[in-house]
């Protein structure tokens, strides 16, 4: 077992990331800036979804994408520079034609302490337009892999 498998995640199976807090991700007060959490998320999520078929290639040929409608995020502590931060998240829901959600937590190994907690939630826009649109398949099917994975059960047809 490694150090990571050894915290105590939200959900089973995360998609981490690793992340080094540097001196240009704290604000005045010394603390991790909040839009830098959000930076993290946006990165985590990519990095997740691009193995599961939901590259920015193929968001570009099927011209459709995943736009966040709404966040929720609880700062639960601070993180400073040079801190040891692991970030893990989920895809938590997914309709299969409009709407998916997804989770994040970020975790101090040093000390064992959540440091965020969120939720994204997302709907499905065309591309050229910005308009709401179903989801293709294949994003249908790259959110129902990952939920899998996670051990969570997707919604039906």
């Amino acid at each position: 077992m490694t150090y990571v498998d050894a915290i105590s995640w939200d959900m089973l199976n995360p998609f981490i990331m690793p992340i080094k807090v540097l001196e240009p991700h704290t604000d005045r007060l010394g603390h991790t800036n909040n839009t830098t959490y959000l930076n993290w998320m946006e990165e985590v999520s990519w990095r997740h979804i691009d193995p599961l078929g939901m590259s920015w290639a193929a968001h570009e040929k099927l011209g459709k994408a995943m736009a966040i409608t709404r966040t929720e995020v609880d700062y639960l502590a601070a993180s400073h520079a040079d801190d040891e931060l692991y970030i893990g998240t989920w895809i938590t829901a997914c309709d299969g034609r409009l709407q998916s959600s997804r989770h994040f937590q970020i975790f101090r190994p040093a000390d064992g302490k959540t440091i965020v907690r969120a939720n994204s939630h997302y709907a499905c826009i065309d591309m050229k337009s910005g308009k709401p649109t179903r989801m293709p398949k294949e994003f249908v099917e790259a959110h129902r892999k990952a939920m899998e994975a996670h051990g969570l059960t997707p919604a039906p047809d």
